[in-house]
């Protein structure tokens, strides 16, 4: 039984397309689905075979099956010894594999569960988070300060879910139906059409010319706000006494001293260092999310893979160039800087910091009212995963007005000394992409051993129709 188990989940490429076996071997339905785990499926109307087979994919042969696996559906490789063009027209996702996609890169999955304690508190809890609600990807101290664009053939869009508020059920189960709806009504449209791209070395490197953001595919983008990570970062640091020194011109914050009795200014972190780590943090997070991404097209049974092989400053619009605007992010170029200053995309992600905020102070308390403001984690009336989540939300250390005039005078300073916030690392962050597509199994076919994808994916057409 045990061997029987293993060859199923291990051995993926040993499975027909035509038989969709779970681990024991049990052919799946919606209506056996609905009844375990706490995901509820059946309310979905013409429930395809590849959404129950998603389901129950396991996470094993997800993690042991993710490639990347770049060859989709009319692509060409002219030469080479992989030589190989697609006999298959590019054809687009469904709604339903896309809006499964969005969600498992940046999906709401429910309330944070904050951090809870920490000595130097008692008897209040951290006030760390800068959300009540959690992601499908994890955030330093629950920042989360980055939301995804996407684009495919039909246009570019903005899907913002950061401050979105729980949709799970009270009792834990999931109304998948719901969950991809209220996802779905959130979605903003920015442009018509594809994303463009050009495939020239100033915008993209060039082994990803002949694949990357084709006809058919789905690139996701995830973008930080590296500026309010920045300003949750000297939240965070003044929360637990500490403060910063300017490392780059070797002096500490002018008027820093005043703070004595909040934070250690005898022991300040480096400028360099702590937005070294504010971009790290980022990073993280965002690679995350397109991870996770990662994984779930190998339960779709989708080709695409995780990358960083375009130019950010041409997705964001910042590559001076007037025939690829990107997404159309504002940017400056600065005195003495050789790179674009991006700072946001007006009226729909404003980075935090000028000029979509006139001082830093305006900058540094909207992140306070992020935090205890209406659907603020800890704010009394957001909901909660607590049985007294009133109480567990009030009794979250306070912000005072000397705090934020403490993180007020770091933030200006450095403002005022760089011309920019932050000094050293961009105000808008964007590294990594998650691209999907239909995948063209005859090039692994024809290149490959057996085993170059998942049963997923030779059943996908059947699955999907």
């Amino acid at each position: 039984m045990f061997e029987t188990t293993r060859r199923k989940v291990l051995g993926a490429s040993m499975i027909g397309a035509g038989g969709i076996l779970n681990t024991f071997g049990c052919r799946a339905t919606a209506a056996g689905l609905s009844q375990k785990g706490n995901i509820m499926l059946d309310r979905i109307q013409n429930l395809p075979q590849g959404m129950i087979e998603a389901a129950q994919f396991p996470l094993i042969e997800a993690i042991h099956g993710r490639r990347s696996r770049r060859f989709a559906r009319g692509a060409s490789i002219p030469d080479g010894p992989l030589s190989y063009t697609s006999k298959q027209a590019p054809a687009p996702l469904g709604d339903l594999e896309q809006m499964l996609l969005l969600t498992t890169v940046a999906g709401n999955t429910g309330w944070s569960n904050l951090i809870p304690h920490n000595r130097f508190y008692s008897p209040n809890i951290p006030n760390y988070a800068g959300a009540a609600g959690g992601r499908s990807f994890p955030s330093s101290a629950g920042f989360h300060t980055s939301e995804i664009f996407f684009t495919d053939d039909n246009g570019v869009y903005f899907l913002p879910t950061r401050d979105m508020g729980a949709v799970a059920a009270p009792d834990g189960e999931t109304d998948m139906n719901a969950y991809l709806d209220a996802h779905r009504s959130r979605i903003v449209k920015l442009a018509d059409g594809r994303l463009n791209i050009p495939r020239v070395p100033q915008h993209m490197e060039m082994h990803n010319e002949w694949c990357a953001n084709v006809p058919g595919s789905m690139l996701i983008i995830p973008v930080a706000d590296l500026a309010q990570h920045m300003l949750l970062v000297l939240c965070y640091l003044v929360q637990n006494g500490a403060c910063i020194y300017d490392d780059v011109n070797g002096r500490p914050v002018p008027g820093i001293d005043r703070f004595k009795a909040l934070v250690d200014t005898e022991n300040p972190f480096p400028l360099s260092y702590v937005e070294q780590l504010g971009l790290t943090e980022v990073t993280v997070e965002t690679s995350t999310a397109c991870y996770a991404g990662a994984l779930m097209l190998q339960a779709l049974g989708l080709g695409g893979w995780m990358y960083e092989g375009i130019n950010p400053f041409s997705v964001l619009g910042a590559s001076g160039d007037p025939e690829v605007p990107g997404l159309g992010f504002r940017f400056d170029m600065l005195e003495g800087r050789p790179l674009p200053h991006v700072t946001g995309l007006e009226g729909v992600f404003e980075g935090h910091c000028p000029p979509h905020f006139q001082t830093m102070r305006a900058a540094v308390e909207s992140v306070v009212a992020r935090k205890f403001g209406p659907g603020g984690p800890f704010n009394a009336g957001t909901g909660g995963p607590y049985k007294k989540t009133e109480t567990i939300r009030s009794s979250a250390a306070p912000i005072g007005e000397e705090f934020v005039d403490c993180v007020t005078t770091m933030a200006q300073y450095i403002f005022d000394t760089f011309g920019r916030f932050p000094a050293t690392v961009p105000a808008i962050f964007s590294l990594m992409y998650l691209q999907a597509h239909q995948l063209d199994t005859g090039f692994y076919d024809t290149h490959f051993g057996p085993g170059a994808y998942l049963r997923t994916h030779a059943a996908h057409q059947q699955n999907w129709g």
